[in-house]
């Protein structure tokens, strides 16, 4: 096990690179630095870690995993990160539905149950292996494009076959809890400065509103309107790199009419208003 590990380190350490991407579709590798609180909007994804650690906050939720361990995530949630005992070595693998969906064939039938959107676990032999194997694959290409699709069912079953089996399972079942949660999930992320009324997302998401609040907690810990809160809060402290003189149209853009209610929340959830935040943002990104 450690043998793998430690290969598995070496070989994202020499095929990292800034935009994260390999040359095999879906697989993602990092090399981390830098400590301070990362916000971002994830999507489906298996992450592992092969070196240091990092702590991920969902709402009040807390979730930390390390060095030979997983984090899976199963819909677009917007996440506070925060790396530790860096540099931190980690793979991503995205879940996808369309390769989910046939595996699901071959499990026995099981009930779909309510689960959560985002969980940790250890990386045993069964999953080490498969990964390395994988990541030996960025240097033969020829080998990839046949062998790479094929160790990501590998990947993938080893999940589903786990105590997260029933997480993944929801990924591919058409007619999930998730896959109705997120069709308005991903309305929010797309129109997320729009109005909006929880009404017509429980519409979309073909649930009466008691129900569609009930599984959108589940899968989001939060209501909609605090998920949608955060997403425009996200994408505005993004928009503040390059418009750090104009906060008032940052917070326009992003759905707020209020330049002081924008200030204020902006403000408890970075712990500091915009315009003193996009002068630390600007000189991060300065060279």
């Amino acid at each position: 096990m450690q043998a793998l590990l430690d290969e598995i380190r070496g070989l994202i350490h020499r095929h990292a690179r800034s935009d994260l991407r390999t040359p095999i579709d879906g697989l993602m590798l990092s090399v981390v630095d830098d400590e301070e609180p990362d916000y971002s909007l994830t999507e489906p994804l298996f992450v592992m870690l092969a070196k240091g650690g990092k702590r991920l906050l969902l709402g009040d939720q807390v979730h930390e995993y390390r060095a030979g361990q997983f984090l899976v995530v199963t819909t677009d949630l917007p996440v506070t990160g925060h790396f530790f005992d860096t540099p931190a070595l980690g793979l991503g693998l995205v879940l996808k539905p369309a390769v989910i969906a046939p595996l699901l064939l071959e499990l026995p039938f099981a009930a779909s149950v309510r689960t959560p959107a985002i969980a940790t676990g250890e990386a045993g032999f069964d999953l080490l292996d498969p990964i390395a194997r994988l990541l030996r694959l960025i240097d033969r290409p020829a080998d990839a494009r046949v062998l790479a699709p094929m160790i990501e069912r590998e990947i993938l079953w080893r999940l589903l076959t786990s105590p997260h089996g029933d997480m993944i399972r929801q990924i591919g079942l058409a007619d999930s809890a998730l896959t109705h949660v997120n069709r308005a999930i991903r309305w929010i992320r797309d129109n997320y400065a729009q109005p909006m009324r929880v009404e017509d997302l429980a519409r979309l998401a073909a649930m009466s509103s008691s129900a569609f609040h009930r599984h959108f907690r589940s899968v989001t810990t939060m209501s909609p309107v605090q998920f949608q809160k955060r997403i425009r809060l996200q994408e505005a402290r993004t928009l503040l790199v390059s418009r750090p003189d104009d906060v008032a149209g940052v917070g326009h853009r992003v759905g707020y009419e209020s330049p002081s209610q924008f200030t204020r929340e902006y403000r408890r959830m970075f712990g500091v208003p915009p315009s003193q935040d996009a002068v630390r943002l600007r000189a991060r990104t300065l060279p």
